[in-house]
């Protein structure tokens, strides 16, 4: 592996999930900025260039991670995007980056439902930074 740190810009407006992610991904290695709404994750992204992103989608709106990835893409298209999401649980839902047309509108370039093991998580993310 890689000696770079890579640094995770987290969003989620879950604390203890939002808590247990970042403590996962700090032991594995990462740096992580953990914030909890798509205010503090737009505030991050104009200040910094993370090296990966994980959005909650639901936060102040039912569309927060979503309009998170259009503006992570648009000021660093080159920063891979994940997505952690309940919707599917909660609301019955589906959707995914199947068609070239859900990656149009999506932006992101993984989606995953939350309660994705932490191993799995470090592992879609180390596929997304090709380390």
């Amino acid at each position: 592996m890689s000696s770079r740190i890579y640094t995770v810009l987290l969003a989620d407006d879950d604390p203890d999930y939002l808590f247990q992610v970042a403590f996962y991904l700090r032991k594995a290695g990462y740096e992580v900025v953990a914030v909890e709404s798509q205010a503090e994750a737009e505030q991050v992204i104009s200040k910094m260039k993370p090296d990966i992103a994980v959005f909650d989608l639901m936060m102040e709106s039912d569309d927060s991670g979503f309009i998170l990835c259009y503006k992570l893409k648009r000021k660093y298209p080159e920063v891979p995007v994940i997505l952690a999401t309940a919707v599917s649980r909660e609301t019955g839902l589906t959707f995914g980056l199947n068609s070239g047309q859900d990656r149009e509108w999506i932006r992101a370039d993984l989606y995953l439902e939350k309660g994705v093991r932490p191993e799995q998580l470090d592992l879609e993310i180390k596929k997304l930074l090709k380390i």
